[in-house]
């Protein structure tokens, strides 16, 4: 099997999709010897922040000596991405050997696993054959029937917070939402939790108690927001005596950042390795600086929780609206998000993302003209960015990209190509 054939493999059971439920992962694990159960989780659930949170503490993890994996999705460059040993994707010839491995097993099956949980026990696999010491596995869908809740009691359960997302799938309430991402407390695990919504707390307070699990509640109240540039984030928690400092962008990071903190002092780890390990986080894609002149960033905002923390960002750092490219999948609260990014909108250019779920680019283009502001629909990623970004240089605004993570690499492969069109002009 070459690497190629180990990804068409992985791609070509998409079609199975999304089929909650713990006991197809289950034969598939048991077949390969529950490389699992050797394994030490930190797991994270919710609906905004998981990926930045992971990072922070698998960093965290890092500085304090631990070879550290981790779990996540979806990727922006590299399949690869998605499974990590020390912030190292794992390699083409290591994720071809354990698809080889698996491969024959999962085909044995009589109810054969979907591609989410393929990848999920290959990661399994990857990390108890690395010997890694701790796992951050980041939960896919919900998390109570999200195939990484086969592990067993992990060392924490984190929930970052709750928000209206994947509806069809797990509820169409607050509360609905927050049962299914608070099937990951397990008994006696000690529970992070992110939100302070009323509902939510009392949801997880209930598993948490039926568990005798313990609840951590991260007081966003003790959050201090010293500085926030361009440059980073300095911020405090109070009853603390040194300040944090934070590279990721976006105002929402020091929120995601003081789950990771006390998740850390949770596990036992040292102030020390706690500071480093937020000092060095780095995490794609998130209101992250992709180019300066003009100024580009981009932040896979993909639901209404994650435009809103976009927003506020943007009111942080701008005195001024800024242009807009955007798009997104079809699924989602499109229209909300649209009437969200219009109050810091100086204009608008929709593109279609690289995905079978996405919406139109004139359709989304529709949404926003019915809000009051006009759109252009581009024909594609490249000539949607081409021309908002001439739009962005003439008016010497920033240009913000927002929107679906599957225009990421779509993204940074037009802006290269712009690049070397504008070196040979």
């Amino acid at each position: 099997m070459t690497y190629n054939e180990a990804i068409a493999y992985i791609h070509s059971i998409s079609w199975r999709g999304s089929r909650p439920g713990l006991k197809r992962i289950g034969v598939l694990c048991d077949l390969l010897g529950n490389p699992q159960d050797a394994l030490s989780f930190v797991h994270v659930a919710g609906t905004n922040g998981k990926g930045s949170v992971c990072a922070m503490l698998a960093e965290i993890c890092q500085q304090s000596g631990y070879r550290t994996g981790m779990f996540t999705s979806p990727y922006v460059h590299q399949f690869n991405e998605r499974i990590a040993i020390d912030g190292a994707p794992i390699s083409n010839s290591r994720l071809t050997q354990i698809i080889a491995k698996i491969r024959p097993v999962a085909e044995q099956m009589e109810d054969p696993p979907t591609e989410f949980e393929l990848i999920t026990a290959a990661a399994f696999l990857y990390f108890y054959e690395e010997r890694c010491q701790i796992v951050i596995l980041e939960a896919g869908l919900g998390g109570r029937l999200d195939s990484t809740n086969i592990i067993k009691t992990p060392s924490a359960a984190v929930i970052t917070g709750i928000g209206l997302d994947h509806t069809a799938q797990l509820g169409s309430t607050i509360s609905a939402i927050a049962r299914e991402k608070a099937g990951i407390i397990k008994a006696g695990c000690p529970v992070i939790l992110g939100s302070s919504d009323p509902d939510v707390q009392r949801v997880v307070g209930e598993k948490a108690a039926l568990e005798h699990a313990p609840v951590h509640l991260v007081d966003l109240d003790k959050l201090q927001i010293e500085e926030v540039t361009l440059n980073g984030t300095r911020f405090s928690l109070a009853g603390e005596q040194k300040p944090y400092h934070l590279q990721l962008l976006g105002k929402y990071q020091p929120r995601n950042a003081a789950i990771a903190i006390e998740t850390a002092k949770v596990l036992g780890l040292s102030e020390v390795c706690i500071h480093a390990g937020i000092e060095n986080s780095r995490w794609p894609a998130r209101f992250e600086i992709l180019q300066q002149d003009p100024l580009v960033i981009f932040d896979g905002g993909h639901n209404p929780q994650g435009i809103d923390a976009v927003v506020e960002s943007v009111e942080t750092l701008f005195p001024d609206k800024v242009h807009i490219l955007t798009g997104v999948l079809a699924d989602k609260e499109y229209i909300s998000m649209a009437l969200q990014l219009q109050k810091i909108a100086a204009s608008v250019f929709c593109v279609t993302p690289d995905n079978p779920r996405a919406l139109p680019a004139e359709d989304y283009a529709v949404v926003f003209a019915k809000a009051g502001m006009p759109a252009r629909p581009a024909q594609s990623i490249d000539d949607g960015l081409e021309t908002a970004m001439q739009k962005a240089t003439s008016d010497g605004k920033p240009l913000l990209i927002v929107g679906s993570l599957y225009m990421y690499k779509d993204v940074r492969q037009a802006l290269e190509y712009l690049e070397q069109k504008k070196k040979m002009s």
